[in-house]
């Protein structure tokens, strides 16, 4: 059968700011938690929700095109990932990662992508967002804790090593310090150390007392580029760090990482780690146009350019563990 092009990706993807607002308006309006907890139709989540019975029937009748609810007659209902990740009072709810995602900072950097596509970085005064201090690290911190305890975990078993074994951890950037905390919960004899500037930290902090860790834990303010680390670590952890950078400067950090590190010891870089051809798998190849849009000098790196970094910086053995659990990946770079 002959395939006749149609316009139908060219509508979706113009229209999606659509779909975007309405999930936010739904959000903010409490309409998932306000049907999980029984109000289900049109006029009964209007008044739970404050708003007028006909907006809210049009809000909702939008969310069922868009399968986040389900109707039947006049009634809402949730469809399952809405009752786990939508629901306000759901231990997986994921509405708060909207604090930073929607942000009017994150929006500002996108609404100038074309500038950012002339000069070959982005747009927004100041370096973007790794200007010093910048609120965006405070807002991703808040936002994203919900989202990466499973991630940080499944990290945290990436290093094999005895209950009783002594382990000295560095988190750098570590913004909610989850991915450091996380060993520290597996092993009691872990001490972490947490890098990032002073306002990050205090949710690094608040997380650390809050699961139990805060007699294991201590902090160091600055720049992951001008502090000094420290030495003998086991571990150093790098999260969602080097894609802000340019390779020069990668290779800058991953030496002084390395020569952080005790003999033996590994780093473990987390990362959108796309594909040879730089458009695959989609979630991570993707996630450039974020580095395009908020970096001065940014990319999302394949392995093949992660391991020549390492090994530039001293590493002799580098290998990738995929954390199968959505995107991202683990490169394990051993002194």
């Amino acid at each position: 059968m002959m395939h006749h092009p149609s316009p139908d990706l060219f509508f979706k993807t113009v229209k999606m700011y659509q779909q975007t607002a309405a999930l936010k308006a739904a959000l903010e309006l409490g309409v998932f938690t306000a049907i999980g907890n029984g109000c289900v139709t049109a006029s009964a989540i209007a008044v739970q929700c404050d708003t007028s019975t006909r907006g809210m029937r049009m809000l909702c009748d939008a969310l069922v095109v868009f399968e986040f609810l389900v109707k039947a007659e006049d009634s809402y209902g949730l469809t399952a990932e809405s009752a786990m990740f939508l629901h306000a009072q759901s231990p997986d709810y994921l509405g708060g990662v909207t604090d930073y995602l929607l942000s009017p900072m994150m929006a500002e950097a996108f609404a100038h992508l074309t500038t950012a596509v002339r000069k070959g970085g982005t747009a927004l005064k100041n370096d973007g967002f790794l200007a010093s201090d910048h609120e965006a690290w405070l807002r991703y911190a808040q936002a994203m804790t919900p989202v990466i305890q499973l991630p940080a975990r499944l990290m945290a078993e990436q290093i094999d090593v005895r209950a009783d074994r002594p382990l000295k951890v560095l988190d750098i950037a570590a913004g909610h310090g989850l991915f450091g905390i996380a060993f520290a919960q597996r092993n009691v004899h872990t001490h972490v150390t947490v890098l990032d500037w002073p306002n990050v930290l205090s949710v690094a902090k608040e997380n650390a007392r809050k699961l139990g860790v805060w007699d294991r834990f201590s902090v160091v303010e600055g720049s992951a580029l001008t502090v000094d680390f420290g030495a003998n670590y086991d571990v150093v952890i790098l999260a969602n760090l080097l894609h802000h950078f340019d390779r020069e400067t990668c290779v800058q950090v991953l030496r002084k990482v390395y020569g952080c590190l005790a003999p033996g010891g590994c780093a473990l870089i987390l990362e959108f780690v796309p594909h040879a051809d730089r458009v695959t798998p989609p979630e991570d190849a993707a996630f450039v146009l974020v580095v395009l849009a908020t970096t001065p000098g940014g990319d999302v790196y394949p392995f093949k350019e992660l391991e020549a970094m390492c090994c530039d910086a001293g590493f002799n053995c580098c290998s990738l563990h995929p954390l199968g659990q959505g995107e991202q990946s683990v490169v394990m770079a051993k002194k």
